[in-house]
């Protein structure tokens, strides 16, 4: 295959995330992302990455859309792109029910419909020009607020259909998680519909998959890393086991409902070989960059992003960016 860019995903809360950012782009990453939950903030964490690097991108990935208003977000991305000179992605999706609910105690409202809104905001905002933003939509409003001037390409982790539409439509980039990757090609179909729909080029929408990976000294060790991060996700979100189960209807059931049920054990043993193989990469430091590549071998993905999967400490997360480095 032809070299691709790769990016790295650091896990929410990781330690030294400036140093691992620096390791990234020596090894040859082209862009560094990291989400939030609770904890850490992703702005923050970018920030600090920004003060150890020069060249990799650094991407948001995700903030969710009902934390922060579409301002706040923009500001975010505008800040931290003066600080990184240009580098910045602003990744953002709807998270789950049970986070914005319980971390945040907003409602769960319309999720795609203020995906869709944030994203016309935040581009306006964002966006060049002397006339002030105004909008008045369903769910979010701005009214005379001075445009920003800065150019942040804006990504959407969307999963279902209706989501991938609003992605084709108005954003720069996908961040598919858990949709399997042979299925990704089936699925980006939808976003290159409302792209088309849109007047806009399917090419225009960059595809950059989480592709879960687990590096472990056996291939075994490292396959039940990789189960333990899919029951995670098929167990916590309600959008995540649908994806899985776009592919695997009954095995990602049976996952959830072990899940739900506090049998955590049982629910990683329920994740099968072909799921492991279908929604992840897992080997040794020996085996996992070949794999890696061979399964990210696809006309449709752009930029794979290397998500380390179960709850790594820095010296496996030294290790993942070691043994999937691009320079080889």
């Amino acid at each position: 295959m032809e070299a691709m860019d790769v990016g790295f995903w650091l896990p929410p809360g990781a330690d030294r995330p400036a140093e691992l950012a620096a390791l990234a782009e020596a090894r040859g990453f082209a862009s560094f992302w990291t989400g939030e939950v609770w904890g850490t903030d992703a702005f923050v964490t970018l920030a600090d990455a920004a003060t150890a690097t020069d060249r990799i991108a650094l991407g948001t990935g995700i903030v969710n859309v009902f934390s922060r208003t579409p301002a706040v977000l923009a500001m975010g991305a505008a800040t931290l792109d003066a600080v990184a000179e240009g580098r910045v992605r602003l990744g953002v999706g709807t998270s789950t029910a049970r986070v914005v609910e319980t971390v945040h105690g907003g409602s769960f409202d319309r999720p795609v419909r203020r995906v869709d809104e944030t994203v016309t905001i935040v581009q306006r905002l964002l966006g060049g020009g002397d006339e002030p933003v105004s909008y008045d939509g369903e769910l979010l409003s701005v009214d005379e607020v001075p445009p920003l001037d800065v150019d942040v390409p804006i990504y959407n982790a969307a999963l279902g259909e209706a989501n991938r539409r609003v992605t084709g439509r108005r954003c720069d980039g996908w961040l598919p998680h858990n949709i399997p990757l042979f299925a990704l090609e089936s699925a980006f179909e939808v976003v290159a519909d409302a792209a088309r729909g849109a007047g806009r080029s399917p090419s225009d929408v960059r595809v950059t998959p989480h592709v879960p990976t687990a590096v472990a000294e056996t291939d075994e060790a490292a396959r039940d890393l990789l189960r333990g991060h899919v029951a995670y996700y098929v167990g916590s979100g309600a959008g995540y086991q649908r994806a899985v189960a776009a592919q695997f209807p009954a095995e990602a059931a049976r996952v959830a409902e072990l899940w739900a049920d506090g049998d955590r054990a049982g629910a990683r043993a329920a994740v099968t070989a072909p799921m492991v193989d279908a929604l992840g990469v897992a080997g040794t430091p020996e085996t996992a960059r070949e794999r890696f590549l061979a399964t990210v071998d696809r006309e449709v993905i752009d930029e794979p992003l290397v998500v380390p999967a179960g709850r790594p400490d820095a010296e496996r997360l030294v290790a993942t960016v070691e043994a999937l480095a691009p320079d080889g």
